[in-house]
């Protein structure tokens, strides 16, 4: 008996395989092809789109659009393993026409395309949307926390940035007077003081973006900064990172709109992301569900008036005073025209204070009027009952009754599949590897194409998906 045995390597053939017979008719690449090729890329504002007159040949950035299509589809997002994956992957030459382009071409291309890359995948939004894959009827939103490529050791108390650069400028004047007193002993000394000069500077600006950013996070109440990443946030659970922002599309889980943010909290994301998506699908009136995190009055109010409905739970203090177990807030009544509330037993509570930050009202009754109250025990612990009345009360309470439990089960059904499909089936592990805001944005706006493709070819199939490209 023998074993399967595989062809000689030193075999000829008459007529030799061409790369067309290697690629299925349904493999991916042929759709990667397709979406690409129906690009206007000089109109979405990738560079080298247009040819200068002189100079030497660029690379096509379609052919790069496509490699970071391919390389992050299949988890593969470093320059070096995709400019590897060009010499030896067959889908790869089939897609690129046998090109390989070196590891920093491939990076630069990243880098400098960033807006364009994203213009790309709005491109795919709106035509999944005429194709009818994407309704735009009601979408959800949600954040999750992506670890951006900073350590966790650059992570340091923003009051102490200062001190720390301080000493590194102590370290960095010792070395100097090293490299005078090798000089002064050695004429023939390779050192390139010029490059040293260079080096230094570049370190004096870097200490003082940092001393600036330290002073800017101080004043805006964050107790920490990333010294080799400014722009990254220390995030609960995750480190040095961002927040990525996503609208969802209730009908087919695409991504129709995103957003990469340094914010750790939502409660001041749900109006841009609601005008994001309107904005994306080009519609007039759109639901857009999220969670309690979201609760915003204002932004509600806002949103309202451009016929854009916001379903969420609002996010209300409870009377903490005791276990829960108080009078709520909604046992007293407002009376708009006299500005004060009214409690159960009918005493009245005036304004006291604005709470400009919170957007909230505060009004208190009288203590003489609580002290003699026989629904005092169960109000409040105190001499007299608070009661903090938000500016934007009626459109919070629409907001509120609009986020029924069958709206916030479809919108957890929705929002959470792409988050789990982006940092394990397209990222393989959920850690950037651009620094920056604009750099980490450029990752997140490839990979989100990557998802909506997939789930264009789950729905349609790769074949029918091509066609429909093409046609």
């Amino acid at each position: 008996m023998r074993y399967v045995s595989g062809q000689d390597r030193d075999q000829t053939a008459l007529f030799p395989l061409s790369l067309e017979e290697l690629v299925p008719a349904d493999h991916p690449c042929r759709v990667i092809e397709a979406f690409v090729g129906m690009l206007d890329l000089a109109e979405l504002g990738f560079i080298h789109a247009r040819l200068g007159k002189t100079g030497r040949p660029p690379h096509d950035p379609a052919d790069l659009l496509k490699l970071y299509l391919y390389g992050y589809l299949n988890q593969v997002r470093s320059s070096r393993r995709l400019e590897r994956e060009c010499q030896r992957n067959v889908e790869l030459m089939w897609l690129l026409g046998r090109l390989a382009p070196d590891h920093k071409t491939i990076a630069n291309f990243r880098r400098h395309n960033g807006v364009a890359l994203q213009r790309a995948g709005a491109g795919l939004v709106r035509f999944c949307q005429h194709t009818g894959l994407v309704k735009g009827q009601w979408v959800a939103i949600d954040g999750s926390k992506f670890q951006a490529v900073a350590s966790g050791k650059a992570v340091v108390r923003a009051a102490d940035v200062e001190p720390r650069l301080a000493r590194l400028e102590e370290r960095i004047a010792h070395y100097l007077a090293q490299l005078d007193a090798a000089d002064s002993q050695d004429s023939d000394s390779p050192i390139d003081r010029s490059k040293v000069q260079d080096a230094l500077e570049q370190l004096r600006q870097r200490r003082e973006a940092l001393i600036e950013t330290g002073r800017e996070l101080a004043d805006e109440k964050h107790t920490h900064v990333v010294t080799s990443e400014p722009d990254a946030r220390v995030m609960r659970g995750v480190g040095p990172g961002y927040n990525l922002q996503t609208v969802v599309d209730g009908h087919s889980a695409m991504i129709v709109a995103h957003a990469l943010i340094n914010e750790a909290t939502d409660n001041r994301q749900l109006q841009p992301m609601a005008e994001l998506a309107a904005q994306a699908l080009q519609v007039q009136t759109l639901d857009v569900l999220a969670d309690a995190g979201y609760s915003n009055g204002a932004q509600a109010a806002a949103l309202e008036a451009q016929a854009l409905l916001a379903h969420v739970p609002a996010n209300r203090a409870t009377n903490n005073q005791a276990d829960g177990t108080l009078l709520p807030h909604t046992a007293f009544t407002y009376e708009p025209q006299a500005d004060v509330m009214s409690c159960p037993q009918g005493k009245t509570l005036t304004r006291k204070q604005l709470m400009r930050r919170d957007h909230a009202v505060v009004y208190q009754a009288r203590e003489q009027d609580c002290q003699h109250c026989p629904l005092k025990p169960g109000c409040t612990k105190k001499k007299r009952r608070l009661v903090r009345r938000h500016l934007h009360e009626e459109a919070l309470q629409r907001m509120h009754q609009r986020a029924t439990p069958e709206a916030m089960r479809r919108r957890r059904c929705t929002v959470e599949h792409p988050f789990a499909g982006l940092k394990y089936r397209i990222f393989g592990h959920p850690r950037l590897l651009m620094r920056g805001l604009a750099g980490a944005a450029a990752e997140m706006a490839i990979a989100t194409t990557v998802w909506n493709l997939k789930r264009a070819m789950a729905m349609l199939g790769a074949q029918e998906m091509r066609r429909t490209l093409l046609a």
